[in-house]
């Protein structure tokens, strides 16, 4: 086995948007994939990707079979002999279908290479190319799971889940886990409070997946790197509450629907300056606004979670919702507040297998189009022959004890009535007139 420190490459990215258009977007998105690749050489590179497919799975199907057969015809990775796919394909299965995809590729110039198979609990020997699609219920070297059906926002399903693998790099074990946590439904409800429903509801889904790990007795613990779309948000309350220091709240009801509800923001010449709607959140001046640094410090979702999830400093703009537009590839939708939606993270074990802290933290495609998310990629340094890190008992007394809170804070909502209507006084030009600056519109539809 070899003493030098392995150079790794992990890459997460959503690709909805990239497989409903795939005429207009994947060779700009392969292109921009391959440039990062070929820039830091990795032996061993990881691609968690979400949403593979898009919205019309059963439409994207062949151009997802296409997408697979260029990576693995390119160019770029022939020095990558071992291969291992896992795409989430079976979408008529409402109870365990994810649209999760896992990559793996490895290049000739690792010896020592190995995979963990879940239902035997041992590891097998990395050969050659093994493309796993379709319904991949059964494939042991995996581990695939759908949150359970209570933990999604009124009950409904959607593809939202974590597939997980284990490997023995050159001596090194490590857990690399894709993961998908539930969206923003609407900017109303989360203009509410902080955190809010949404955000609730994904750190119970986050931090009951830990403690499945922390429990998971049959396979035993291992370093982990969490990476994939967690839709982390910013503190949209804040945000709002800054944006809108001097202005005036006006809340509007469109005539076809609840739906249509808007919340003008105005200065005192009457000029609307934020709109906020169940999905729209425009600004007089949206892409120079969101682009300072002021918005880092409203980033507050894995805040709590810090002492069991590390990450590298974030230098990088929101990754999520940029225009699918060519023509306006920096510029951000005014669908939502722009949010840094897609992480990378890692258990404190895993920071130890790390060599040194020269890494790289960032997006890919930031001056192209890539869809409505920008994939992020971290670049770092393997240390070999550490064989599997032990966490700390401590850390997993942390996760329990944070899971254990987010489940009796849960169980208090339930007694709490879903729908709550506040009567409001209609100004004389027919918008209704908020007090002061607090949203108190309230919406639980998911």
């Amino acid at each position: 086995m070899s003493s030098e420190s392995l150079p790794i490459l992990l890459i997460t990215a959503n690709v909805g948007s990239v497989f409903e258009d795939p005429s207009k977007l994947l060779k700009t998105w392969i292109q921009k994939f391959m440039d990062v690749v070929k820039k830091f050489e990795p032996v061993f590179l990881a691609v968690h990707m979400q949403e593979v497919g898009g919205k019309t799975y059963e439409k994207s199907m062949e151009y997802v079979q296409e997408f697979i057969k260029i990576l693995c015809e390119a160019t770029e990775l022939v020095s990558y002999d071992r291969i291992r796919i896992y795409l989430d394909e079976d979408y008529q299965s409402a109870e365990h279908f994810t649209a999760l995809g896992n990559l793996y590729f490895a290049r000739n110039s690792i010896k020592s290479l190995k995979i963990w198979n879940f239902l035997i609990h041992e590891w097998e020997d990395v050969v050659g190319k093994s493309i796993h699609t379709g319904s991949i219920e059964s494939i042991p070297t995996k581990e695939k799971s759908k949150f359970p059906q209570n933990f999604f926002p009124e009950c409904k399903w959607s593809r939202k889940g974590f597939l997980r693998t284990r490997w023995d790099i050159e001596g090194s074990v490590v857990d690399f886990v894709n993961i998908h946590l539930f969206h923003d439904a609407s900017n109303l409800a989360a203009c509410e409070e902080f955190p809010s429903v949404y955000c609730k509801s994904r750190r119970r889904a986050l931090v009951h997946t830990l403690e499945r790990f922390e429990k998971d007795t049959a396979n035993m613990r291992a370093p982990y790197f969490v990476f994939g779309d967690f839709n982390f948000r910013c503190d949209t309350e804040g945000v709002v509450k800054k944006l809108t220091e001097a202005l005036t709240a006006h809340r509007v009801t469109g005539v076809k629907s609840a739906d249509s509800v808007k919340v003008h923001y105005r200065d005192a010449d009457g000029q609307n300056v934020l709109t906020v709607g169940k999905k729209e959140f425009t600004h007089a001046d949206h892409q120079a606004q969101f682009k300072g640094e002021w918005l880092r410090k409203f980033d507050r979702e894995l805040d709590p979670l810090r002492e069991i999830l590390f990450e590298y400093p974030i230098a990088f703009p929101p990754s999520y919702p940029f225009e699918e537009d060519p023509d306006m590839p920096e510029n951000y939708m005014n669908s939502r507040c722009p949010g840094w939606c897609d992480r990378i993270l890692l258990s404190p074990s895993a920071k130890q297998l790390i060599s040194t802290d020269n890494v790289k933290y960032s997006l890919i495609g930031e001056e192209s189009c890539m869809g409505d998310h920008k994939p992020v990629y971290l670049q770092f340094e393997l240390k070999p022959n550490q064989g599997s890190v032990e966490g700390s008992r401590e850390t997993g007394e942390i996760i329990a004890a944070i899971n254990d809170m987010i489940e009796n804070e849960y169980a208090k909502q339930l007694d709490v009535k879903r729908h709550s209507y506040i009567q409001l006084n209609s100004g004389g030009d027919g918008d209704v007139l908020f007090n002061g600056q607090a949203m108190i519109f309230r919406e639980t539809t998911v």
